[in-house]
């Protein structure tokens, strides 16, 4: 005797199979999508950006160091009237004697050196002919004396034991007791450096009139012992 089965039992397994079969394709693409071999495939499809910078070869920037202005010293005012001893050219012991006062000899020349304190200059004259006319300093608190004097000694480099400072064209024009002030150049210090550079044209030395380098040479070159130096107000 044959049986047969429920109709709705046949009907259910079809649908079962094709739930079965998508249910296997979406595992199957679950696992391909997260695959490495699938993110290759994708990423030759997706279109590149294109660059929109570059590498650029820059030299590297160079610093070049100025020259250190040179550091000058600066005088420290010292109140009354400062003289020095003045020797030629070698230093002098501690107790060498004092030199002794001179005078000029008579001069019958038309050569006259005029120093202005107020003005801070110098202005040399060969009779009624200005012929130099040069920036000075005198001495600080009115330490530079005033008068008619004359050039009573020549030193090519004087030395001031006093200071240990070397002056050079030394003219010394008066006596003050047993020291000499005068005209030099910018006195230079035992380490070589220079004096009161950058300083002239006002007030600065111990009671000297002090002359740029060039200045002082050329006037000790010109003035003769014996010439009147004027210092005045």
């Amino acid at each position: 005797m044959k049986q047969t089965l429920p109709t709705g039992r046949i009907r259910l397994f079809p649908t079962f199979i094709l739930l079965l079969i998508l249910g296997s394709l979406g595992l199957a693409f679950f696992f391909f999508s997260s695959s490495p071999a699938s993110a290759l495939i994708f990423a030759t499809l997706t279109p590149t950006q294109e660059n929109l910078w570059a590498y650029v070869s820059l030299p590297k920037a160079t610093y070049t160091p100025t020259s250190l202005p040179t550091v000058t010293p600066i005088p420290t005012e010292t109140p009354g009237v400062m003289d020095m001893e003045v020797v030629a050219d070698t230093p002098v012991p501690k107790n060498a004697p004092l030199q002794q006062p001179q005078s000029a000899p008579a001069y019958s020349g038309s050569k006259y050196i005029l120093v202005d304190i107020s003005d801070q200059h110098m202005y040399v004259y060969d009779g009624d002919t200005l012929i130099y006319s040069f920036v000075a300093s005198t001495g600080m608190n009115n330490a530079t004396r005033v008068g008619t004097f004359a050039v009573q000694s020549k030193i090519p480099n004087a030395y001031g034991s006093t200071w240990d400072i070397w002056m050079p064209s030394w003219l010394g024009i008066y006596w003050s007791g047993g020291l000499e002030n005068g005209i030099h150049a910018l006195p230079i210090l035992s380490n070589g450096g220079t004096l009161w550079a950058g300083f002239l044209g006002r007030p600065i030395s111990y009671g000297c009139v002090v002359l740029g380098s060039y200045e002082a040479q050329v006037l000790y070159d010109w003035a003769e012992v014996g010439t009147p130096v004027e210092i005045r107000w």
